[in-house]
């Protein structure tokens, strides 16, 4: 069992170590710059768009992935926008899905009907991963460019809480 737990302060540094490797390898991120200790705090801790953020722990006790949930102007209401990540190098397997228990319960618990999930086409690791977790396809942006001028299409995925099933 992958002890999970509501993201706090002293996990930043780590939380954002794992985000700026993920950048840094590229193609399974929109993010293509990396962030400091201060806008990660900003973003994914203290942010007014926040719902929750947990952290999925090793054995040891580090953070190995965490898992943002928060409000989109481009979502309904009951709908809440995700974004996972987890660790590379070592890997925890079964870091994601622990997450999603967890953040999936408590946006239940908060009103929320569905989870909004959107993915680079390009990556393939993400896009498998809400999948798995029941994330079904519902809409596609096409060529949004890359700050090189690629296109790469987005792919949205919901995740319907209501039903307690994928759309």
């Amino acid at each position: 069992m992958i002890a999970v737990r509501p993201m706090m302060p002293e996990d930043v540094a780590t939380a954002c170590r794992i985000l700026n490797e993920i950048i840094e390898i590229g193609g399974s991120t929109a993010f293509e710059i990396p962030f400091s200790d201060a806008l990660f705090v900003q973003s994914y801790l203290e942010g007014a768009d926040k719902i929750c953020t947990h952290v999925a722990l090793d054995d040891q006790g580090e953070v190995a992935g965490f898992q943002w949930l928060g409000m989109h102007d481009a979502l309904p209401q009951d709908c809440a926008d995700i974004a996972t990540f987890t660790r590379r190098h070592p890997a925890l397997k079964g870091a994601g899905r622990s997450l999603f228990a967890e953040t999936s319960k408590f946006a239940a618990a908060m009103g929320f009907t569905a989870i909004n999930a959107t993915i680079r086409a390009d990556n393939g690791m993400g896009l498998g991963y809400y999948d798995k977790m029941g994330f079904r396809d519902y809409s596609v942006a096409y060529g949004v460019p890359l700050q090189d001028g690629t296109p790469v299409d987005r792919i949205s995925k919901r995740f319907d809480l209501s039903a307690g099933a994928a759309l």
